[in-house]
């Protein structure tokens, strides 16, 4: 029998240490244990949500522990009580006598009776005592009990205000909604919806797009042959947005030059209708195997993968109706799906700046006369998204900004702009600008 906590910790473990992403290590994992004949709800729950609330979890064992001693705790022994705790706090389904025992018999089984008895002490603590006291400031206050670094609250707050600024903060801490993206090509929206009431699965449709659906039932929906045999693909409702501000047509041509995962350039084809050509360029081969497997899935033809890095592909040419430029970003958008994204790589918005210019220009390249580019992000960031937009506009007096509400409803756009805030629009942050080659 698999220790579902044991493999969490270790997992846990590595990405807190080394700072990589869990979802590898999970999927991994994940079919250990389903072969193993066991549910591996638990690992996913552990995983995510601890990695999620680490820093709100810290703050609550600090207030459990003499603090210079708690400074000087081993980030080994520390994950430990940030599991126990977890279970205590947001598992409702484990009670509280196994979430405890069952971590401290974990510590002792890893790191002795010592180890035990200091992470039993803590849990204990909490219990006698759960209530837990936060600086009224709202910057320091959303940082520890939402569990987001500082400064990056603080950047929101500037933005926002401190209301909305709480509201994203519980959004991205939310447990996510499943977003359906439905195979036109196979089938519709009410269609699917009936035959997801037939199964006792209850879905809804989105009020931003017809081809998409809502549901809180991800297990049952993942594992249903529907989805097997094509009818449907998971993909957030912003993402299946910044496909429509592009609009594609039958018998174009269109260049998706950073296509991982793969989610634009099959909903792009699925459009299309399996004419015309969509070349989905990605320097990942794993990640051009994925799109080629979703694209086998949902039955495309008209969808064509190539693993090289965008900056070398080519010949460079004015060659397609569209390009559409879905660049690496800060990735604020994403922090509910995401977990270790709030912690990784928010200082490096320089480098992402720079590349992202680059994307530009290399997108223009390849835009024909008449034809259209497309640049999106996954993040609500002003300098990596109009920032951008406006500087290459500046740049490059052939090409101007197509009104974004002419094509998609004024409830998901600004200032001519495609912008989805996960507060307003119950979705993923994104932002897309769709651009006109004039000559």
């Amino acid at each position: 029998m698999i220790n579902v906590r044991l493999e969490a910790y270790k997992i846990i473990l590595k990405v807190l240490s080394k700072q990589i992403f869990s979802d590898k290590l999970l999927s991994v994992m994940r079919k250990k244990i389903q072969d193993a004949g066991e549910d591996s709800q638990l690992l996913y729950v552990l995983v995510k949500g601890i990695i999620k609330m680490r820093k709100n979890l810290e703050f609550i064992a600090s207030c459990h522990t003499e603090s210079s001693k708690w400074q000087n705790t081993n980030i080994k022994f520390k994950i430990l009580i940030y599991i126990g705790l977890y279970q205590l706090i947001h598992c409702d389904g484990i009670p509280e006598h196994a979430a405890v025992n069952e971590t401290v018999n974990l510590a002792k089984k890893l790191y002795g009776e010592k180890i035990g008895n200091f992470v039993n002490a803590v849990l204990r603590s909490y219990l006698r005592n759960s209530k837990i006291e936060y600086p009224v400031n709202p910057q320091d206050r959303f940082a520890l009990q939402y569990s987001f670094p500082e400064d990056l609250i603080a950047d929101w707050i500037e933005r926002w205000g401190a209301e909305k600024t709480e509201s994203l903060c519980q959004y991205f801490n939310a447990v996510p909604r499943l977003h359906i993206r439905v195979n036109s090509m196979a089938t519709n929206r009410n269609k699917l919806i009936e035959y997801f009431a037939r199964r006792n699965i209850i879905v809804e449709g989105s009020p931003a797009s017809q081809n998409m659906l809502l549901s809180d039932q991800a297990r049952e929906i993942l594992s249903d042959v529907a989805f097997t045999e094509g009818y449907y693909s998971i993909q957030d409702t912003s993402a299946a947005l910044v496909v429509e501000l592009m609009k594609p047509q039958m018998q174009e041509s269109v260049l998706d030059l950073f296509a991982a995962p793969g989610g634009k350039a099959t909903y792009t084809a699925e459009l299309m209708a399996n004419t015309g050509e969509v070349i989905a360029i990605d320097k990942s081969p794993n990640k051009i195997k994925k799109i080629k497997q979703a694209s086998e899935r949902l039955k495309l033809v008209n969808l064509r993968e190539q693993a090289i890095d965008a900056f070398n592909f080519g010949p460079v040419a004015p060659a397609y109706d569209k390009v559409l430029l879905d660049v690496p970003c800060s990735g604020w958008g994403v922090f509910q799906k995401k977990a270790e994204l709030r912690w990784q790589e928010n200082q490096e918005i320089p480098k992402l700046l720079k590349l992202q210019e680059s994307a530009l220009k290399l997108g223009a390249s390849f835009t024909n006369v008449g034809g259209f580019l497309i640049y999106s992000t996954c993040t609500m960031n002003e300098p990596e998204n109009e920032g951008q937009v406006e500087k290459f506009l500046a740049k490059n007096r052939n090409f101007k900004l197509i009104p974004a509400n002419s094509v998609i409803g004024n409830n998901f756009t600004a200032n001519g702009y495609l912008k989805t805030l996960p507060f307003e629009h119950n979705m993923d942050g994104a932002f897309a600008a769709k651009m006109q080659r004039m000559k």
